[in-house]
């Protein structure tokens, strides 16, 4: 059995200024969902949104939310597990090769 892989998006409705021309935050969310699914059918992950804007009350969530305005990082921020694996324009090769270290086998 393999861990079921946690990935978190970290964006905001509003693109962000060094995007332009890219999908919005929750687009890219969507978008990132269906490709993951479509790649590792029937293995199980989490994938949620959170609004960097309108942090949520999870403590480590609120807190990251607050680096990614601070640091002034592109979003959306996709975080697998905690660690970052793309900002800005989120490369799907990265993301993929993220879960296959943790036992997803692609299709």
């Amino acid at each position: 059995m393999i861990k079921e892989v946690e990935v978190s998006i970290y964006g905001a409705e509003q693109i962000c200024a060094s995007c332009v021309n890219l999908p919005s935050s929750k687009d890219t969310y969507e978008w990132l969902q269906a490709a993951i699914g479509r790649k590792f059918p029937d293995q199980k992950f989490s994938i949620k949104y959170y609004d960097i804007f309108q942090p949520p009350a999870d403590e480590a969530k609120n807190a990251f939310c607050k680096r990614v305005i601070e640091e002034d990082l592109f979003y959306p921020v996709v975080v697998i597990e905690g660690e970052i694996i793309g900002e800005g324009n989120p490369r799907l090769k990265s993301i993929y090769a993220e879960f296959e270290k943790y036992g997803y086998i692609s299709m």
